[in-house]
């Protein structure tokens, strides 16, 4: 059920039987010369789908658009400030509140969210308790991160070993290959890809991963591999979502 493919009515139906709601949040950013720039959000809005039909969940609108400042410096790469992400989801959260679901599972495709997320809780907590909303002490919320599934990273490592790297990895490549078969890309890889390098200014992060890969290697990627990883992903989460709603 997709909150933008309902009615109000269909909504508020809804919530005489459940009060948890799945967000899926990623990003739009470069994922080296053969990932797409949305990787982030494609794979959270589809695993997000999935877990939804599984669990009979409804889903909210994707949040496209993360945290991803030190990507900007490749073109088509863009990004939120991290205040400006706290306020998004305060925001998303605080108008859903006020309807009132209480159970807010965020799937997520972006490392570089998170901790911006959990901040965003801590604020969004506050800010309900501001308001004086009678549901406020009863809402929770909870990041569900696909690519650190244990099932996915078994299987990640199973298939790339070392060659998984961190960004740009052929695990999230094959994922967006198994969903969007037709824009599948090729491009020449060097063998050699910088790996190891800490995280500074997005000039920073161009100089020391000039192609945009982190030890990665997508050329290992197939759409087989991205099925797999998808099923993997949405019966861990399904499992994840449904014990955070049963949870006091």
């Amino acid at each position: 059920m997709l909150l933008h493919l309902s009615t109000w009515p269909e909504v508020e139906a809804y919530l005489e039987s459940s009060r948890g709601i799945i967000i899926p949040i990623g990003s739009t950013e470069q994922h080296g010369p053969t990932g797409l720039i949305g990787t982030d959000a494609i794979a959270a809005s589809a695993i997000a789908r999935g877990v939804g039909e599984a669990a009979n969940a409804l889903i909210g609108p994707t949040i496209n658009v993360g945290m991803a400042l030190h990507h900007t410096s490749f073109p088509g790469s863009i990004s939120l400030r991290p205040q400006t992400l706290i306020l998004v989801i305060r925001d998303y959260i605080t108008s859903l509140a006020k309807a009132g679901f209480e159970k807010y599972f965020f799937i997520n495709g972006h490392g570089g969210n998170i901790a911006t997320m959990k901040a965003a809780f801590a604020e969004t907590y506050a800010h309900l308790s501001d308001l004086n909303l009678s549901n406020a002490d009863r809402i929770q919320c909870q990041i569900g991160n696909w690519f650190m599934c244990g099932s996915v990273y078994k299987l990640a490592k199973e298939l790339y070993g070392n060659q998984e790297g961190s960004h740009a990895t052929p695990s999230e490549i094959a994922l967006t290959q198994y969903l969007y078969p037709e824009a599948i890309k090729q491009a020449p890889l060097s063998e050699e890809v910088a790996s190891g390098y800490k995280i500074y200014s997005a000039a920073s992060f161009r100089r020391r991963y000039p192609d945009g890969r982190m030890g990665s290697n997508p050329a290992l990627a197939t759409p087989e591999h991205g099925q797999q990883l998808y099923e993997l992903a949405v019966k861990e989460l399904t499992n994840n979502y449904l014990e955070f709603l049963n949870s006091d």
